[in-house]
This record gives structure tokens, sequence and C-alpha cells, in this order.
């Protein structure tokens, strides 16, 4: 149907051709027949009743026919696009008696979209009952671990791998490994991992943490692979510490040894001179007294090496304390833990046999039958107090508790060296205000805190994170022409910019940066990218009245120059996707400038498909469109770079179905339609 500009504009001028047309005809034949009044009255009748006649029939068109085909037109799109909308409007004019049957056939389709929704439900209860219970398990696993498929593109990551990864927005489902973990090794061993699915293991070096990754073929469909990761920059570095004082050492030891046996050489050979003699025997004692005390330095170090920091756990403090009162059971020694318990990082075994042995050794010289033990948290520390009613400990008995071994063998570890082991002293005490004393030992604290640490409360519509889709798996190789990839197996990267101006070849700028992502027809509640920018220069009065932010909200935010590679590294394979996309699209690339990431992946403009699928339809804006597909902002997001990038993805997918009925289903198809509706061609 022609749109309603063009029969508007055909109708009045039709209707003043025959208008003016039929005035140049009265006047001329009233000039040459000159008839009398009456027969002049109804020549002009006659020569009017033309453009009267079709001024009124264009005005009945409109209203009983045109308007009631648009409406029509409006319904059909919003019955496509939004199957389940309730709030239609009625016929009327000359459609009117369609009515009952455009309401049997919406009623029909209804009804089979509720009985197919419902049979799809109860056919995948099962599943989900089941995936509910693999997720409840991911949830609380601690061990980040991520599931790719045979392309390696990302199928799982569990909140333990999330949490790892939080500053990396190339994390995200259907998002290649590469991006995340960009390693030419991880690349190869993911190629080459057995088929029987035994283990192979990585080390990868990061910025700023060093991973190791033990990594499995799996033998699903997907053909993929899990990885799972440790973070073992602390392990290599109390390692590489250890190391550099073993390499100081030996060659020291080395030498002293040298030198002895060179003076033991020297003395057999010399007999008759006893000033030489001497002098030999006092540098071989020197050197044997040297060799000594790098022995016992070697000793040390492979000592502390035992009980290096590496091994500190998170432990729970009434866990420590539960072991500590059975092992002292026997000694019937009551212990009391007060406080409250938190979190500390210890290493357990080697703790608990230091406070075993400082109570005994404290019961020996102290009347205690009983203790109290409490953990106070500090600053950055936790302070666990032995607590006993009496005098404290003086300094000197403290320190000759610092050599005592932990158990009777010689050989195990002193107490001086769990403390080492844990940067921590001894000292003791008196309690304010009350006759007690305490013994001190400050501790590492945990990051967890006072109490195990609760997973993320999530909002009610977040409860179930969208953290694997193994579906992602059945999508074309990303290798393969993109052109020819289907609508609803594209990943597509919504995104909007608010700017301080309009004039960007001017120099206004870009001052937020939000994306959302579509993957197999769905929009990712929890992957987005939101970011604030610091412009750089003022933001004017009237651009704050539209999008609400201020050089305050900004003050603090990076340059687009720290952005825009985290953005591209965010939209990865995605095509790009924006209403009225050229204005954004100008606003990425005039931000790249020549140095900058580039932004030349395919683009995507709602408003383009909305006027190609709708021509005849006025209002392609994106708050027409939300109101015509009954699209909602939340509230305060209309002019904010996320809320308007999700209502656009909302409009793509609104708009998908209505673009495949029409033939188009890959996004060569769509970009050629957006083409032809851009250089103003029909489509």
């Amino acid at each position: 149907m022609p749109s309603r500009q063009n029969l508007l504009g055909l109708w009045m001028l039709l209707c003043g051709a025959l208008l003016f047309g039929g005035i140049g005809l009265l006047l001329w034949l009233d000039t040459v027949l000159t008839p009398a009044t009456p027969e002049r009255v109804a020549l002009w009748v006659l020569g009017l009743s033309p453009a009267v006649v079709v001024l009124m029939l264009g005005m009945v068109l409109e209203r009983r026919l045109f308007r009631p085909l648009r409406q029509f037109q409006v319904l059909l799109a919003r019955l496509v696009a939004s199957p389940d909308a309730r709030s239609d409007f009625p016929l009327d004019g000359w459609l009117k008696p369609l009515q009952p049957d455009l309401d049997h056939i919406r009623d029909g389709w209804r009804g089979d979209r509720t009985r197919l929704r419902d049979a799809r439900d109860e056919g995948a209860a099962e599943a989900l009952r089941i995936q509910q219970e693999l997720e409840g398990v991911l949830q609380v696993l601690d061990l980040p671990l991520l599931i790719c498929d045979d392309h390696q593109r990302l199928l799982l990551f569990n909140p333990a791998a999330r949490e790892l990864f939080h500053d990396q927005p190339a994390l995200g489902l259907g998002r290649r490994i590469s991006q995340l973990l960009p390693h030419a090794s991880l690349n190869d061993a993911l190629k080459q991992l057995p088929q029987d699915g035994s283990p192979r293991q990585l080390l990868l070096p990061g910025e700023p943490r060093w991973l190791r990754c033990e990594l499995r073929r799996l033998g699903a469909r997907h053909g993929g692979a899990l990885i799972t990761l440790r973070d073992t920059t602390h392990e290599l570095e109390s390692d590489q510490s250890w190391r550099r004082e073993l390499a100081t050492l030996l060659p020291r030891l080395r030498g002293h040894a040298g030198s002895l046996g060179s003076a033991a050489d020297a003395l057999v050979q010399v007999e008759h001179n006893p000033e030489l003699q001497h002098r030999l025997e006092q540098a071989i004692s020197q050197e044997s007294q040297a060799l000594s005390q790098k022995v016992e330095a070697l000793t040390r170090l492979v000592e502390s090496h035992q009980l290096s920091q590496s091994g500190l756990e998170e432990t729970w403090s009434n866990d420590l304390f539960s072991a500590l009162g059975e092992r002292l059971h026997e000694e019937a020694i009551e212990l009391t833990p007060v406080g409250i318990p938190v979190w500390i990082r210890v290493d357990g075994p080697a703790l608990l046999a230091m406070l075993e042995r400082l109570i005994r050794e404290l019961v020996q010289i102290r009347p205690v039958e009983a203790l109290d033990i409490e953990v106070l948290l500090g600053n950055k520390r936790v302070y666990l107090d032995l607590i006993w009613q009496g005098e404290p400990l003086t300094d000197h008995q403290l320190s000759l508790w610092h050599a005592l071994h932990l158990f009777d063998d010689p050989l195990s570890p002193r107490i001086e060296d769990v403390l080492a082991q844990h940067g921590a002293e001894l000292w003791s005490q008196p309690r304010n205000d009350t006759d007690t004393a305490s013994l001190r030992l400050p501790l590492p604290a945990s990051s967890r805190g006072a109490r195990p640490q609760p997973r993320a409360e999530q909002p009610a519509d977040q409860a179930r994170p969208e953290f694997h889709d193994f579906s992602i798996a059945e999508l074309p190789d990303p290798d393969a022409a993109l052109a020819h990839t289907r609508l609803e197996e594209l990943e597509l990267v919504v995104f909007d910019t608010e700017t301080t101006g309009l004039d960007l070849r001017g120099g206004d700028q870009i001052i937020s940066l939000a994306a959302c992502r579509i993957l197999r027809g769905r929009l990712l509640a929890q992957d987005s990218f939101d970011q604030l920018i610091n412009p750089q220069r003022p933001i004017p009065p009237d651009s704050t009245a539209i999008h609400h932010l201020t050089d305050a909200d900004v003050a603090n935010a990076p340059p687009i120059e720290v952005v825009l590679p985290r953005f591209h590294q965010y939209v990865g394979p995605g095509v790009l996707v924006a209403h009225n996309a050229v204005f954004d699209l100008l606003a990425l690339r005039l931000a790249s400038g020549e140095t900058g990431p580039a932004f030349d992946m395919p683009v995507l403009d709602t408003l383009l498909l909305s006027r190609a699928i709708d021509p005849t339809l006025e209002g392609h804006g994106l708050d027409a469109l939300a109101e015509r597909f009954e699209l909602t902002f939340p509230p305060g997001t209309r002019h904010t770079a996320l809320g308007d990038a999700r209502v656009t993805a909302e409009l793509l997918l609104a708009l998908l179905p209505r673009l495949r009925s029409r033939g188009i289903e890959t996004l060569e198809q769509l970009l050629e339609l957006q083409r032809e509706v851009e250089q103003g061609r029909p489509s």
C-alpha cells in the first residue's frame, strides 16, 4: 500500500486539478455561451461537482478504508513481533466485519502457541531439574573451570572463574578462549588433547598472575575440553625466592669446601715449618666453622621451604580450635573458644602442632587448667590469643620457646620456623582490668572476613545467571563465511553511546559507552559492557538535561583511549547493532583515530531495518518503535547507554521473525536489505 503521504499528495493534486480545470472550463463556456442565470448556475454546479465528488470520496476512503488498512497493518506487525501482546485495538471502517475472523486467527495462533509452550515445558522439566542440580554444584565449586567446544568457544564458566577473570571483558559465553587467555601454547594444547580424556598440564603466564591449567578432552557431542585453573602466583614467587637463596648458598659452600680441602692438602705436605702449619690449622678451623655455618643456613633454608607461605590455606578458626581441643583432651586441659570466629590463612597442621606445644609448655610453668582462645580482627592481621588466669610470660621465656621443636624428633620444624612461615611473632601481655594474661599470635587474615563468605546475592530476576549455554556448540565454525551465517546463529553486540553533544566532527566526545549481547536469539541478562568515560572537556548543560550525566559523574572515569580497546575486546567476533548506527559508529571511529582499535565489523541498524519492513508507517525513532512493539524502558534508563542498548536489542529480536517471514535468513541478505533502504531503493 502506498504511504499515507503519497496518497494524500495524489488526492490533493487531483482535487486541485479538477477544481481549477473546472473553473477554467466554466469561465471559457461562460464567455462563449453567455448563458442565462439559471443555466449559469447549473453549469457551475456541474463544472465544480467533479472536484467536490473527489474531495468527498477521498475523505470517505481515508476514513472507511485507508485508515483501517493502516491499523490492520500495525495489528499484523504487532501480532508477528509480539504474538502474546494483549493491548489490541479493534478494526473499524469497511474492515470492521473482518474483526471476528481476525480474532479467530489471533486466538487460534495464541492457543497453538500456548499448547506448544506447555508441551515444550513439560518435556524440558526433567532436563531442567538436572540442569539446576548441575548449576548448584557449579555455584559452590571454588575451583575455576571453563568448558569450550571443538572450536574453542566458551560454553560454560562457573562463578569461581567469573571471580578469577572479573577484570576481563572477554569472559562471555560464545567467546573464543584465545580472547580470554591469548596464549599460543594453550591453543596448541587444546588441539592436541588425547581422545581418551587423559589430562594435560600447562602453566600460563598472565598479567598479573600465573595460572596452572589442567586440560581434558570431553566425550560430549561437541567434542570440547574442560579447563580447570589454579592461580599459582604466590606459590611460584615463593619457589623463586627459595631458589635464589639456594643459588647464593651453594657457591659459598663449594668455596669453603674447596678452601678446606686445599688447606688440608697443604698441611700434609708441610712438615718442618711450624709457623706455616699453625697458619694452615687456623685456616682449616675457620673454613670448618664457615662451612658449618653455611650447612646450618642450608638446613634452615630447606626447613623454611618446607614451611613456606605457599602452604597457607583458608581455615575457619572454629575448625582449628575444635581440632586443638581434641588434642588437649588427654592432657585434661579445658580449651574454650570465645569471641566471633573468623577466616584465617594458616598452615593448619603446623599451627596446630605449635599451639599444642605452646600450651603444654605453658602449663608446665603456670598453674593453668583451663584456657580461653580467641581471634580478633586487626587491620590486615588476625590476632589469636591464648588467655589464662594469672601473670603474663616473660620475654626471656618466650625467646627460649622459639628454639623448641614441634615434636620430639630433632629434625622437626621449630616454633620459630612456624612463626616465620606465618610472618608472626609471640608476645605476652596482661589483659586490661582483669587478672588474666594472654599469649598473642598475629596471623594472616583472610579476604573472606569475619564469617564464611556468602555467595553474592543476586536480584530475583537474575537468580539463575547465564554461565553456560551448550547450544553454542551447534553454531557453525566461526572461521566460515560470516555472511552466510543464519540470523538466529549470529552473535550480536547491541551498543549505544552518550556524548557531550551532537557535533562529533566539531569535537564532541563519548561520555558513556554500553553494550549487551544477543546469542542464539537470547538477550543475555548478565553479559553487558557499561563504562563511563572522561571526555577531557566540560559537558554542556543542554546535554546533561538529556542524559543526566555531569562533569562530576565522569571525573574519575578512564579516558576513551583506555575504554575503546576493552570495548573492542568485548565485541570480539560479534556483529555490531545500534539504532541510528551512523551516529554511534561515527563516534567510535572518530575516537579510535588511526591508531586505535578498528571497528570494521558488520553493523546492523534497527532504524533502517524498521523502515525496510514497514515503509508505509510513520515513526521509526526508538521511542515510537518501543511503543509500537510494546517494549518498556525500566524507570530512569531512557537516554542511558545501557538502557537504550537493551531496548534496541529487544527491538531487533521483535524484528527478526518478520524479517525471516520475508525470506531474510542470513546476515548477507540482511545487510543487502539494509543497503537498499539506505540508498533509497525499494525493497
